[in-house]
């Protein structure tokens, strides 16, 4: 083969990579979307009818909470393979697990069908996504990056992440269309279209996924006879301090995130007195801005150089301690046209955070437990963080009856993924030890310096 067809074979298996590892972000955010409007909508009288509406609607929305539970053990097991065997059969599997399980959930009969069975093959199926989620995200996203070059790995990381905005603005789309059904139509099919709509992202990950060489990085790993026997352990034991920090330096954006697509709708129907449409528009012009910004700020750190990636991070975490208290301000003058601005500034803010988090995490661990490493990391500040946001920001604003404690929250969650992103470093492994991704494989150039020397 000449360089030139080997040149252009590598570029298609970088699109074909970077493809796959996005429809798989996708797929896990228009989950999460359509199951959370379920949950709130239908399930309660579908699989709890015989408790009362409140408890009723307690159970249905702890059934969506409960995949959280699964993750961290989806973390384990999908790292541990991840980098035991290769990234790439462990993405097959965790894309086809929550497929299986979302269309399941689409397939599933009632209470008024089968009795209690139908809420427990619910709750399995609901962690059984938890669990596929737990090893899919962290994977995806170091897939990506450790199959494109150098010159494009913020690019390729950030469009990766950019999949959360397809997948709300599809979720949105479809139930946009749903909600047009009669109220008894849709409680007796409509509410399944959705998930039974997922397979068809799905199939296509599949497909391309079927067709993905494993990243160059790990095969490097395996040609020097690197792989790790028990990598979860060797995370804990040498690189805890990363999982912690990649941990709280997801603070930022999960926190924003969650409470500006989530709470921010209850907030403005029964504080702000606006409607459910209004709400809903404003966080369908943000999947928007998601899906141009982020790999848009990507490919600007790959053009300012390694550095200028961990300084985005800082930069969008201190801009975000500030943007929360300016977007409750504009929310309050309820306008809508001052509120699309408020939305606006915030998630630029949080649009410059999540752009260059794959590439920047990614590269705080060594190749040989990077999925270890990357899946718990992410986990953990997926539980700490955006898991709980929507909770703690209604518990704040219901105690203190204002839009303050809630901005402080968002608040200080920025400023500890600040401080994280401070700490943070490339991982510089001993020259004497393999190379990992983070230490070039020669001199280190004037041009680009290791962050150790920096």
């Amino acid at each position: 083969m000449t360089a030139a067809a080997a040149t252009k074979s590598s570029h298609r298996q970088e699109i074909r990579t970077v493809v796959a590892s996005m429809i798989g972000t996708a797929v896990e955010f228009y989950d999460f979307s359509i199951y959370g409007v379920a949950a709130s909508l239908v399930f309660s009288h579908l699989f709890f009818p015989d408790v009362g509406d409140f408890l009723g609607t307690l159970l249905s929305l702890s059934t969506f909470a409960i995949a959280f539970i699964a993750r961290p053990i989806g973390a384990a097991v999908f790292g541990h393979f991840g980098d035991r065997v290769g990234r790439k059969g462990t993405l097959f599997i965790t894309l086809m697990t929550m497929g299986v399980a979302t269309v399941g959930i689409g397939l599933l009969p009632t209470y008024s069908q089968v009795g209690i069975l139908a809420p427990v093959l619910l709750v399995v199926l609901r962690l059984a996504q938890g669990f596929s989620l737990g090893g899919e995200q962290a994977g995806a996203m170091l897939m990506s990056v450790e199959s494109a070059m150098e010159k494009r790995r913020g690019m390729f990381g950030a469009f990766v992440n950019s999949g959360a905005g397809w997948g709300l603005l599809l979720a949105n789309l479809v139930y946009l269309a749903m909600s047009r059904l009669p109220r008894d139509a849709f409680r007796s099919w409509g509410w399944r279209v959705p998930f039974l709509l997922s397979a068809v992202l799905v199939v296509v990950g599949l497909f391309i996924r079927l067709r993905l060489e494993e990243s160059p990085e790990y095969k490097e790993v395996k040609q020097e006879g690197a792989v790790r026997r028990l990598p979860i352990v060797e995370v804990f034991k040498a690189h805890w301090k990363q999982v912690i920090l990649l941990a709280f330096g997801l603070l930022a954006s999960g926190v924003s995130y969650y409470i500006a697509i989530v709470f921010s709708l209850s907030y403005g129907v029964t504080a702000l007195g606006q409607a459910d449409g209004t709400m809903l528009s404003l966080v369908l012009w943000m999947t928007g801005l998601m899906i141009t910004l982020v790999p848009l700020i990507g490919w600007l750190s790959d053009r300012w150089g390694m550095a200028s990636r961990r300084l985005i991070f800082i930069g969008s975490s201190v801009a975000l301690m500030g943007t929360s208290f300016l977007w409750f301000a504009l929310l309050q003058t309820r306008q809508y046209g001052l509120m699309l601005l408020g939305f606006v500034i915030l998630f630029v803010a949080y649009c410059a955070n999540i752009a260059v988090t794959p590439t920047f995490f990614a590269l705080a661990f060594p190749a040989q437990v990077r999925y270890s490493g990357m899946a718990m990391g992410f986990t953990l500040g997926t539980v700490i963080g955006a898991s709980i946001a929507p909770l703690v920001a209604t518990a704040l604003q219901d105690a203190t009856g204002s839009w303050v404690g809630v901005a402080s929250y968002m608040s200080g969650a920025a400023f500890l993924a600040a401080i994280s992103g401070v700490l943070l470093r490339e991982y510089v492994p001993d020259r004497r030890a393999r190379r990992g991704v983070g230490e070039p494989a020669g001199p280190t150039s004037s041009a680009e310096p290791s962050e150790a020397a920096r």
